[in-house]
């Protein structure tokens, strides 16, 4: 191993290979020297294939802590089934990576994403899904993408919506840095207008012309935004690359493991 352990990986990066050997996988994670773990891989009371209980034993038995899930199959008539299966591998926070309930929206031929129905409608369901969320042990996050920090169609910037109209005891965030720099909004702004509500953060670069990047190899200022992770409220952090083109998943994250090391995360 060799390597010091800190940080971690929304496993959503290495999607593909959980998908072929999820066990060799969480090794070659470890290997790397990432201590926790984002999963993104739900589906019909299983995370990649493993019954909550198993999925749990193979993280322990590789160091790795079940820190945050993707569920975005999550309902409000499943979220008991998903929270529970989501409370027996230990996880702390349950993740809404996109609206739910089919309100979530994706255009191929421009590769936009969006939404349909409110924001109100929104900020309904995730305050109910946080409650149920707290009643399980557990803490709901909400997860963005660019056309939240956009405004919509009547003029409201979705994020700052869920931001005002949710409640704290229930719903917090996870920001996805890449994302709200995407959308051209500053994170510092947010974590200044609204403290101790961004959670988890997913750490993702961007390359000069606007792609995902290892991190430390793009243009966002992490250091920056690391100097106000306590006025954030950041718990827990990310690496997380949706896609990596001409490099390896697995190389990627190698990187984006220094670079968390040299930016000064810990």
């Amino acid at each position: 191993m060799g390597q010091e352990r800190l940080g971690g990986l929304a496993l959503y990066t290495v999607r593909d290979d959980m998908a072929k050997d999820a066990v060799a996988t969480l090794e070659a994670v470890a290997a790397t020297g990432y201590s926790y773990i984002e999963a993104a891989g739900y589906e019909k009371g299983k995370y990649y294939g493993m019954t909550p209980s198993e999925f749990k034993e193979t993280l322990a038995q590789r160091g790795l802590k079940p820190v945050s899930t993707h569920q975005s199959s999550v309902t409000l008539k499943n979220a008991e089934e998903q929270l529970a299966s989501a409370k027996e591998v230990g996880f702390t926070f349950f993740v809404v990576p996109i609206p739910p309930m089919g309100m979530f929206t994706y255009d191929r031929s421009t590769m936009t994403m969006g939404m349909k129905g409110t924001v109100e409608d929104l900020a309904k369901i995730l305050n109910e899904l946080g409650e149920k969320a707290a009643a399980n042990g557990l803490q709901l996050l909400y997860h963005n993408h660019d056309f939240e920090f956009r405004p919509n169609e009547e003029g409201i910037i979705p994020i700052d919506y869920l931001l005002e109209h949710t409640n704290p005891d229930y719903v917090n965030f996870e920001i996805d840095l890449f994302w709200a720099v995407k959308a051209g909004a500053d994170p510092l702004t947010y974590f200044e207008k609204y403290p101790g509500r961004f959670k988890a953060w997913h750490v993702k670069d961007m390359s000069e012309n606007g792609r995902f990047a290892p991190v430390g190899k793009g243009t966002i200022d992490f250091g920056r935004i690391l100097q106000q992770k306590k006025l954030s409220g950041m718990q827990y952090y990310f690496v997380e690359q949706d896609m990596t083109f001409d490099q390896t998943p697995m190389e990627v994250i190698k990187i984006s493991h220094q670079g968390l090391k040299d930016i000064g995360f810990d």
